[in-house]
């Protein structure tokens, strides 16, 4: 019997229609269009308004594509992971506030948090119970509302990240379609450099701490910028060594939209040209676990059955890893 792949069978997307461009922040922070798209490549990023709106709402629209095009009856899913950095609470997981909200009363759920590798965790997770053979239908979310965790006073965050979401249905493949191949990795000592200060149980929010503003994130650029262009180049091209894949084999990148310097590092290493590239940072910014799926709901038209896909990312803490799969329709 041929072995079970875990197979990307249909995508989802949402971006808010509110829109923040680089001339409207230049009225809030000292900073100006030329050098901000200079510096990351954004133009503008996405802003989920309204009261009560969090990282649920986004996934619902997402999630809710996917069953109008592939007409599933909620109840036939197993499982949601949401990746995210910004749940709806503390707890209980987003995933259980999605299910509920989308009366998936036979699925199970829980979240994954690795800043912005964390839809290529999630991914790489919920492959193993559709390899096993006991799952069928499974929904991996990735998707962030950073602009709830943004100082708007601070021109070094403020200017790279947007709201958005996107969500894959995984299911059984036998004809060697689906995801190949992972490297995953992670160091803790990044977390210097990329966190959010105060909130969590080592620092917990206080009257001081929000008056420090400490509930933001904070971010020291150049050592991220530094250690994301060469991790996430050299895991995308380790991949592709470890795989036997040429840059003629490589059909598309999925980068993670953190800035396009680093997008354009990691396609120099790997040896592609730009037309086999996914960039849409200078339209949505970074929107953290949103922004691989967001690239493949944006270009899934474009995709075909046997497409060598590489997705590579690079997020906070520090993790970063790479994920090689061949699409499925």
């Amino acid at each position: 019997m041929a072995k079970i792949l875990a197979s990307i069978t249909c995508v989802g997307g949402y971006v808010p229609e509110d829109k923040l461009t680089n001339l409207d922040l230049e009225k809030l922070v000292d900073t100006n269009d030329e050098w901000i798209t200079s510096r990351t490549g954004i133009k503008e990023r996405r802003i989920l308004k309204g009261e009560g709106l969090g990282t649920s709402d986004m996934a619902v629209k997402a999630v809710q594509q996917i069953f109008d095009k592939k007409g599933i009856d909620p109840l036939e899913i197993e499982l949601l992971i949401c990746a995210t950095t910004t749940p709806d609470f503390t707890f209980p997981a987003t995933a259980n506030v999605i299910t509920d909200k989308l009366g998936m009363k036979n699925a199970w759920g829980y979240d994954v948090s690795a800043a912005c590798s964390g839809f290529l965790y999630a991914l790489t997770t919920a492959a193993q119970f559709i390899e096993t053979g006991k799952y069928k239908k499974v929904i991996v979310v990735g998707g962030d509302k950073m602009s709830s965790i943004l100082n708007f006073e601070d021109r070094a965050t403020c200017i790279i990240f947007g709201d958005g979401c996107g969500a894959v249905l995984l299911e059984p493949n036998h004809e060697g379609l689906g995801l190949i191949d992972s490297i995953l990795k992670s160091d803790g000592a990044g977390r210097a450099f990329l966190h959010q200060k105060a909130g969590g149980s080592v620092k917990p929010a206080t009257v001081e701490t929000v008056l420090n503003r400490e509930h933001y994130v904070y971010q020291e650029g150049q050592t991220v910028f530094k250690f994301a262009v060469k991790n996430m180049a050299e895991v995308a091209y380790d991949i592709m060594q470890r795989n036997g894949l040429s840059e003629e084999d490589v059909t598309w990148l999925v980068p993670h939209q953190a800035n396009k310097r680093i997008i354009d590092a990691t396609r120099e290493r790997m040896g592609l040209p730009e037309e086999k590239v996914m960039v849409n940072i200078q339209r949505y910014g970074n929107t953290t676990n949103g922004t691989l799926p967001l690239c493949l709901w944006e270009w899934e038209s474009q995709l075909k059955k046997g497409d060598n896909i590489i997705l590579a990312a690079f997020g906070g803490g520090f993790t970063w890893g790479a994920t090689y799969l061949k699409w499925a329709y």
